[in-house]
């Protein structure tokens, strides 16, 4: 039973530890204003993963946080070093966070139930509601969503693609904001405004930021050793959706044939 209706969430999904895209979305007034702020998980696999954590840390109770893929395998490499995959981002990462960033991270829900003003109840996950990594598509048969929703509320708020979109699937909206830290399609930080008396209850938002001087900035700070090449093609040059999807289709297609 949900006890409080939620008037204004600001939704931010796969930061992916890239502090100042972060920055500039935190800092938009509708952000900083919203009742609420929702991380989709994918938080922390990326470039400055402590600060990343600190940061939203810091605004206290106004956020609330969901697991990804990313955030379980970070714990798994942080407390074993050897499984995690060499050479990834990711396992760098694992080695930069502190025990209680651990702790934090594999304490997070899977998911986040909210009611929230002119939607009502809304569901938050990463990839769907049922897991955390599999990968449904805006172009998805409604078989696949109807499977992948069965037993979710009208809303469902996911992110895990990094593009953004909102469609209607099996009588549910599904509403994906898109990355704020490796945006695929378009450049700058993806997120979602939901709720609110006046306007539309679901608004897609980008956050302009200087690129370039976050990339310079993030390879100064940052010690992996392939940070040049991770910071060209996720910050100074995003991956087209059209690259995106030549990856994530066939993983979305093989789940689709397996419905018949």
């Amino acid at each position: 039973m949900l006890s409080h209706m939620v008037d204004r969430v600001a939704v931010l999904s796969d930061v992916h530890g890239v502090l100042p895209a972060l920055t500039a979305v935190l800092a938009e007034p509708d952000v900083r204003t919203a009742e609420l702020i929702v991380l989709t998980g994918d938080i922390a696999a990326g470039p400055q993963p402590a600060q990343t954590l600190d940061l939203l840390l810091s605004l206290g109770d106004r956020v609330r946080w969901v697991s990804g893929n990313c955030e379980r395998e970070l714990v798994t490499a942080a407390r074993d070093p050897g499984a995690a995959q060499p050479g990834q981002i990711s396992a760098w990462a694992a080695t930069q966070l502190r025990a209680d960033q651990v702790e934090l991270l594999n304490r997070l829900p899977k998911s986040l139930t909210l009611d929230v003003r002119g939607l009502g109840e809304v569901l938050f996950c990463h990839a769907t509601p049922r897991d955390d990594e599999e990968f449904v598509l805006v172009d998805s048969p409604l078989a696949r969503w109807a499977e992948v929703l069965d037993g979710a509320p009208d809303t469902v708020v996911c992110g895990h693609t990094h593009m953004p979109y909102v469609r209607l699937a099996d009588r549910r909206t599904v509403v994906n904001p898109g990355s704020v830290g490796m945006p695929y399609g378009t450049t700058g930080a993806h997120w979602a405004l939901l709720g609110g008396a006046d306007g539309p209850a679901i608004q897609l938002r980008r956050t302009h930021y200087d690129r370039a001087a976050a990339a310079d900035a993030i390879d100064a700070d940052c010690d992996y050793p392939e940070i040049a090449e991770w910071t060209r093609y996720f910050i100074r040059d995003p991956a087209s959706d059209t690259e995106a999807l030549e990856v994530f289709t066939p993983k979305s297609r093989a789940a689709d044939r397996a419905l018949g």
